[in-house]
């Protein structure tokens, strides 16, 4: 569970002390502290002596005793009534007793905290009550109460702006005062980069101090010495490091030492972004060699292709969207999945088992949104739909106080909250999110996490009587789920569900995504408070410190909206016929679901399987013959059904056909002194069909060896062409591709071929590539200014048009599902496409511009101007293998169904014959 390891990870950090940051309030630093003695009825027979520490804090005094049966005393500053030194009155009193280090606080109002060591919230002692305190070190005394007063004048300021700018500079002062401390280097002969002030953030928690950063060493020393003298994080641990918003300002970095941990190592907020920049910039050059920076669209693609769970997707989601299990304003937020709370066995076959995805909460019932759109149409600007946000501190702790009761005792001022308002019952807590006037929450990850702890209240903690006299105790489940474990299986199970799975995008648009925003978000139903977005509101524009504090404290208690990660409709999920996604009962799913019996394999899926193999191995690809069988660059390559005969076409303006059995170049063909461009080889192996730069299409009779017929096309040279169902599709540097219907010379009964016109598809400038999606009649086009175009062939319009390379497109091409495109360009870029919605959803540079390229979704095989072959994994985003091929740029490809043999040609003339070797 994110919230519980993040609490072990701060109980291993901090020492064993009962004292916690979560006394203090909101936005409270805590100073310095001093071993003392707390003195109980000075004077009398009765006089006792406590041991303890004292706790100097910007907002209050507090004194934790070492026996842990009596309880913390905090007295906050604005109820204090006079901080002394008793004998500044009583030195030369002869009827008292003087007491060396003493301090005398006379308070209004005092708060105990875990008496009996005991988690409860604090009691409160009324009245005018003297606490006096005996320092160990009598000399510091006078020093403790000038700082005690300087704090209990800012405690009295009647504005939070002048009380927040008085604590800032004591801070400031202090911090400028006590500089890192370089003896804490774990070397002698590390290098220090930079120094800068910072603050470390744990959940509804800042701690101020210094940051260090030196070649080997990521350092915090903490200006209390809290939780201990330094934090610090060896730099070859580092994995992932990201920038964070913080109260809406961009002043957070979250470090962390693991690959996929929801939870980070150190959290740090700076007082200016540059400091933020630069350190960030020290890491980031540290591992740049080493870690792969991932995307939201790479996230995607993965997520898309079934190599990400649901949950996984959407945590990478919200870590890219500053989402932080330290920050409770910005805590990773997950959906409602079920709406069925009531049956006794959960059907997760059925459809309105499940929540609509596609609405925010606030939209579910439609009774209630009519009443808040009716407000809304009535509300002066700016307007907002729900007065509530989806994810706040307090909603996060309403889920987690059985775990973390101390988080909602710091935020709600030692209490707790109502037992009847409390986390009692799925049930009727999904019952409220639907119908409450307020209530518009959603889920957090640990409900589809492992750790049902947060359900059960194993602390034994008092969190009150409900109205019917029951105590507040476990929360009651569905009654669906025996246990609180199985709760959350079935849970998990639903989230990876195929229903979910096509339809989680929906809720991406709402909450990352088009949706989050604008009109579209109006349209949704989806607009929340103008504070809650980034961008809502420039806090250093506003001059008046009593302004920006209540806003920061607005935004830090009312929530924050994530960073909008997409701004185009989010691509559904590509989800297998027969393959449950579930992360804990696959095996026994897939079985269930697959209607081929275990024993039993298919022509199909024998096929499949030999390809997937192919595909796997492809970095064992290895060179079996190369010939030099033209006078310039090889340009196209077509081969027979049968493998025997392969055709290529040059720059030097011949068609030839070499034997792969003989190993003998069998015929040339010229058709023009100028180049040929492409070929291809129509089905049956009778005609070799070639384009060339002199705007004609040739076609070639293998049987009777001659020209059989042309095709004058177009008005420039013709750079590819295709072919499908007696359909032929040419792309030219005349700015157009023409899609024609030929009748072959053997169906008329003729010695030509009769050819139609059906469509001419218009681009801006020149084409250079095409590719052709034969199952759904669609066309990628590529031109020469790096413009990508998706063409819905039967209808001859345009689907999408995207600005994808900077100069000409190398190579394009549809992945086997139809549902990604990949192109590949003269930058040097592979850009993936999302063939639904058009959106950009991966870039991935490569050293040098790759030529052409086979893929199967995931894994590339491409052509380098290098002349390497480079095998890429393209989820994450880099090459498995580099093969040594031809001595110039790899300028086409070919592959077999099987995926198994690979033809090359390239600049050097040569044609290179690839195998796999398993």
């Amino acid at each position: 569970m994110a919230f519980t390891r993040k609490r072990r990870q701060e109980q291993q950090l901090y020492s064993k002390q009962r004292f916690s940051l979560l006394f203090l309030n909101l936005e409270e630093y805590y100073f310095e502290q001093h071993t003392a003695n707390h003195i109980i009825n000075k004077g009398c027979r009765d006089e006792r002596k406590i041991r303890g520490s004292l706790k100097i804090c910007s907002k209050s005094i507090i004194f934790e005793p070492d026996e842990k049966i009596k309880p913390i005393i905090k007295i906050p500053l604005r109820d204090c009534i006079s901080i002394e030194a008793p004998e500044d009155n009583e030195a030369n009193n002869p009827f008292t007793w003087y007491i060396p280090g003493a301090i005398s606080v006379v308070s209004n109002q005092a708060f105990l905290i875990k008496e009996q060591n005991i988690i409860a919230p604090y009691k409160t002692e009324r009245g005018k009550t003297e606490y006096l305190f005996q320092l160990d070190v009598a000399g510091k005394v006078d020093d403790v109460i000038q700082t005690l007063l300087q704090l209990n004048r800012a405690s009295h300021l009647d504005k939070l702006g002048d009380q927040a700018a008085m604590i800032t500079a004591i801070l400031q002062s202090r911090l400028a005062r006590a500089p890192f401390d370089k003896n804490r280097f774990q070397n002698v002969s590390e290098t220090l980069h930079m120094e800068c002030e910072a603050e470390m953030v744990t959940p509804l928690v800042t701690n101020p101090g210094h940051v260090c950063i030196t070649d080997a060493n990521l350092y915090f020393q903490p200006l209390n010495g809290y939780p201990k003298p330094v934090v610090h994080i060896m730099m070859h641990n580092v994995r992932r490091i990201y920038k964070r918003r913080h109260g809406l300002m961009p002043l957070g970095l979250e470090v962390f030492c693991t690959e996929n941990d929801l939870c980070s190592d150190i959290y740090l907020k700076f007082y200016n972004p540059q400091d933020r920049d630069e350190l960030y910039f020290y890491i980031a050059t540290y591992l740049e060699n080493h870690i792969t920076e991932q995307t939201a669209e790479s996230y995607m693609l993965q997520w898309q292709r079934g190599h990400l769970s649901n949950y996984q997707y959407l945590l990478h989601l919200n870590n890219l969207a500053d989402r932080s299990c330290n920050d409770l304003s910005q805590y990773p937020v997950f959906p409602w999945i079920i709406a069925d709370y009531s049956s006794s066995e959960l059907d997760l076959t059925k459809p309105e088992t499940f929540r609509d995805l596609s609405k925010p909460v606030g939209a579910l019932n439609k009774e209630r949104l009519e009443r808040l759109l009716t407000r809304y149409r009535e509300m002066p600007e700016p307007k907002f739909m729900y007065g509530s946000h989806y994810s706040s501190p307090g909603y996060v702790l309403f889920y987690l106080v059985r775990v973390a009761p101390e988080y909602m005792l710091c935020l709600q001022n030692g209490k707790f909250d109502h037992a009847d308002r409390m986390f009692n019952s799925i049930a009727e807590t999904w019952k409220n999110c639907l119908d409450g006037a307020t209530d518009f929450k959603e889920l957090i990850p640990e409900f589809y996490e492992n750790d049902s702890s947060f359900l059960v209240n194993s602390l034994k903690l008092d969190l009150g009587k409900r109205q019917g006299g029951k105590m507040v105790d476990d929360v009651e489940l569905p009654p669906w789920a025996s246990d609180p474990d199985d709760f959350l299986q079935k849970c998990q199970n639903a989230l990876e569900s195929q229903y979910v799975s096509e339809h989680l995008h929906e809720w991406i648009d709402l909450v990352f995504g088009y949706k989050q925003k604008g009109s579209e978000a109006i349209a949704a139903h989806n607009v929340f408070h103008p504070l809650t977005y980034e961008g809502g509101v420039d806090l250093n524009s506003i001059m008046d410190p009593n302004e920006k504090v209540a806003l920061l404290t607005q935004i830090l208690e009312f929530g924050q909206t994530p960073k909008q990660l997409f701004t185009t409709p989010h691509p559904r999920r590509i989800t297998p016929k027969f393959k449950s996604l579930s992360r804990t009962a696959s095996h026994n799913a897939s079985m269930a679901e697959s209607p081929v019996s275990p024993n039993e394999e298919s022509f199909e899926d024998l096929t499949e399987e030999s390809i997937t193999l192919a595909w796997n191995n492809l970095a064992k690809l290895k060179l079996d013959e190369q010939h030099k069988i033209h006078k310039e660059e090889i340009t196209g390559i077509a081969v027979s059904c049968n493998g025997s005969s392969v055709f290529t076409t040059s720059q030097d303006s011949t068609l030839k056909m070499f034997s792969k059995e003989s190993k003998t170049l069998q015929r040339s063909v010229s058709f023009s002194n100028m180049a040929l461009s492409s070929c291809l080889i129509l089905p049956g192996d009778t005609t070799v069909i070639s384009s060339s730069w002199d705007n004609h299409i040739y076609f070639y009779s293998v049987a009777f060896g001659r020209l059989q017929d042309t095709l004058m096309g177009h008005d420039d040279a013709i750079s590819k062409i295709c072919w499908h169902d007696n359909c032929l599709y040419s792309a030219s540097w005349d700015s157009t591709v023409k899609v024609w219907r030929c009748v072959p010379a053997e169906v008329l009964g003729t010695k030509r071929h009769h050819f139609e016109l059906l469509s001419e598809l218009e681009h801006d400038v020149s084409v250079n590539t095409i590719s052709l999606n034969a199952a759904n009649a669609i066309l990628v086009s590529g031109t020469k200014e790096g413009t990508i175009s998706i063409w819905d062939v039967t209808a001859a319009t345009m689907l999408h048009q995207l600005s994808c390379h900077s100069g000409t497109v190398y190579d394009a091409a549809f992945s086997p599902d139809s549902r990604h495109l990949l192109s590949t360009g003269e930058d040097g870029y592979f850009k993936v496409i999302d063939v639904q919605t058009g959106m950009l959803i991966s870039s991935m540079a490569s050293e040098q511009p790759q030529r052409c390229f086979k893929w199967n979704g995931h894994t590339v095989l491409s052509g380098s101007q290098s002349g390497e072959l480079l095998v890429w994994d393209l989820l994450a985003g880099k090459v498995i293998e580099r093969i040594k091929g031809h001595t110039g740029a790899v300028t086409c490809m070919w592959m077999n169904e099987q995926c198994s043999s690979i033809i090359t040609g390239g600049e050097d003339k040569q044609i290179m014959f690839w195998k796999l070797q398993y």
